[in-house]
């Protein structure tokens, strides 16, 4: 008879294959959440499910997330609405003249707004769009960039919620606490080490510049684009329908400022909410006495921006679903019991790194599955005699590749919006350059493993 983790370890996969084969996902997040509330629930199904719904929708983290997420639509609609894109793709047209020079663009701005992932990929999205559709690049191309650039980005560098969140978890246990005096100082370590975000981030680079060959989906984009003229597929006609601005009026500070003070103030105090409700402020200020639009017309942006957003809203709900009964049926403990026959002392900077990342993507869970795995890879490191660093590195290199690879982890479904297209189709043609790197990653990991 299976174990409620080998159960679980089914319906992931099945939601994996039929997400693949149909390339619908939410639906698939559902049926997967609901076979595993079967299983632990059994004839009191409806009733438990409603249960699992009722936590994961009042979540504060989730809340915290849906406003986030909603309030960018409104803050996106808004910008549109005033015109101030426009004002702001005059800029970029003066430097994105050429399809290189334009993704190049997109990788710098990727790296300086490096705070957060989230930020990182939303503000990005809104700033390059229009930018790959004039220069005829696929919008699958926009995405991986996006993605790509998000987490590793905000790994490596220390001043972001990725490494609050690791330098804290990491401090929390004996044998960190012993090595290093701050938790700052246990993260810095880890940098040089960081080979996923490291290799994503310079796969990325050289796709950029031209340097890195187009494969698999990701190549046929280009050939639909070169073929056709669209930089979309008509499976995302669905959210590309809003007005086109075609005017030239649009002002520049009308762009800038709103993204500026969203920009400063997640920074500042380190709560991207704060920012985004204030850049919203800001575009009140700077819209309505100037009558660029009627404050009937404004709350009418902030709904429908708003709105916009459900379409992710639901996706994220079936995947933390899925997450919270895969968690109840004991996935995360059943992979670890797998791997442990498996651990050496050589091996287990490169054994964190995959079952870190195999743990984040059938979960869509890297922060959760981290904090899960630390307490328990950390003192085997200590008793095992491997080295902490590394280990330290493979599991913050393994919850990158979470965020970047699973396709209903929350940063690949911000990504596939961002961008306007359907978020299977962002995640398939991204997956060889996605594997190409954690194949590389596990190497290094396991030859360092041997020789430091």
């Amino acid at each position: 008879m299976l174990s409620n983790g080998a159960y679980a370890l089914i319906i992931v996969c099945i939601v994996i294959a039929g997400a693949i084969i149909t390339r619908r996902c939410t639906e698939f997040l559902f049926l997967g959440s609901v076979l595993g509330a079967f299983a632990l629930y059994g004839l009191a199904l409806p009733g438990k499910y409603v249960e699992i719904l009722e936590t994961v929708v009042g979540d504060p983290d989730n809340v915290w997330l849906w406003l986030v997420c909603g309030l960018f639509g409104s803050l996106i609609y808004l910008l549109r609405e005033s015109k101030g894109t426009f004002g702001f793709q005059k800029i970029l047209e003066k430097v994105c003249t050429t399809e290189k020079r334009t993704m190049l663009a997109s990788f710098v701005l990727g790296v300086a707004i490096f705070i957060d992932d989230y930020l990182n990929i939303m503000t990005v999205g809104v700033c390059m769009k229009d930018m790959y559709d004039k220069r005829k690049i696929p919008r699958e191309s926009l995405a991986f960039m996006l993605d790509s650039i998000g987490a590793p980005v905000c790994v490596l560098i220390p001043f972001s919620t990725w490494a609050i969140f690791y330098a804290n978890l990491f401090f929390a246990e004996t044998p960190v606490a012993a090595a290093f005096d701050t938790p700052f100082r246990s993260y810095i370590s880890t940098l040089p080490f960081l080979f996923y975000p490291i290799i994503a981030l310079t796969i990325v680079f050289l796709f950029a510049v031209g340097l890195f060959p187009k494969l698999g989906p990701m190549k046929k984009a280009y050939e639909r684009t070169a073929r056709t003229g669209k930089t979309y597929s008509d499976a995302s006609a669905k959210y590309n329908k809003e007005k086109t601005v075609t005017s030239e009026s649009g002002n520049i500070i009308d762009f800038l400022l709103p993204i500026l003070t969203l920009v400063f103030l997640a920074i500042h105090t380190g709560e991207m909410l704060i920012g985004m409700l204030a850049s919203i402020v800001v575009c009140l200020l700077l819209y309505i006495p100037r009558k660029l639009m009627t404050m009937e017309r404004f709350l009418d942006c902030m709904i429908e921006g708003f709105a916009s957003m459900l379409s992710i809203f639901f996706m994220l709900v079936g995947a933390f679903s899925l997450a919270t009964v895969c968690g109840e049926l004991g996935l995360a403990e059943y992979l670890i019991e797998l791997a442990k026959p498996l651990v050496s002392a050589k091996l287990l900077p490169a054994l964190a790194f995959q079952l870190l990342a195999a743990l984040a993507f059938v979960t869509g869970s890297n922060w959760g599955m981290s904090a899960v795995v630390i307490p328990i890879l950390i003192p085997m490191c200590a008793a095992l005699g491997s080295n902490l660093i590394l280990t330290m590195a493979a599991i913050v290199s393994g919850g990158a590749f979470g965020s970047h690879a699973c396709f209903y982890t929350d940063a690949t479904v911000l990504s596939s919006k961002s961008a306007g297209i359907e978020n299977m189709e962002h995640a398939l043609s991204q997956y060889p350059y996605v594997f190409i790197a954690a194949g590389l990653t596990f190497v290094l990991y396991a030859v360092c493993g041997y020789i430091l």
